[in-house]
């Protein structure tokens, strides 16, 4: 993965510098990567699971590391990592679910907002399902999913800030949201 974080940095100097911009920039390293790792690899179903989750969560800590904002990042990171999954024959779902578990505990792991960083990322999650042509509402489900399975892991405190942020989000899809936490379906 040094490969992904030497892209990365060097993809986002553009960035910092403010003459780019850090969704499209994360989503596209972080499609080519996974790609690139996933083609190298052959095996598509378990080295795409394994390289999304690694992709993200060093994604997320190199955008930190450079000043770029970790919730924007998040987004075209997990945006990034779902279209590349797609793009090598894998399940989009279970990559979307992979990619914000990441970014999330990522996040958490030097102190960023976890709440703000769910919500972009199930944002990115719903990008990618327009992008590639996957249902909107399968994928945002696999995002929330991600994010609450990623903050119950860090703690309950964790989980509490990333429900609330998700269930405040004007962008998002309330009804599957509310669905996934309260385990009824309308």
């Amino acid at each position: 993965m040094s490969s992904l974080t030497d892209d990365l940095k060097n993809a986002l100097s553009s960035v910092v510098s403010g003459t780019g911009d850090v969704v499209a920039t994360t989503r596209d390293v972080a499609k080519d990567t996974i790609v690139k790792t996933v083609q190298a690899g052959g095996e598509v179903a378990a080295t795409s699971v394994d390289t999304v989750g690694k992709v993200v969560s060093e994604g997320v800590v190199v955008a930190s590391q450079t000043g770029v904002s970790a919730t924007q990042a998040a987004a075209g990171l997990v945006s990034g990592a779902i279209e590349g999954v797609k793009e090598v024959g894998g399940d989009a779902g279970v990559a979307t679910t992979q990619a914000v578990h990441g970014v999330v505990k990522s996040v958490a792991g030097f102190g960023g907002d976890v709440g703000e960083v769910a919500v972009s990322a199930v944002e990115g999650a719903i990008s990618a399902a327009h992008n590639i042509g996957e249902d909107v509402g399968g994928l945002a489900k696999h995002a929330v999913m991600g994010a609450l399975n990623a903050a119950d892991e860090i703690g309950s405190e964790a989980g509490s800030l990333v429900r609330k942020a998700l269930l405040n989000a004007i962008a998002l899809p309330h009804d599957v949201i509310d669905a996934l936490l309260t385990g009824k379906a309308d």
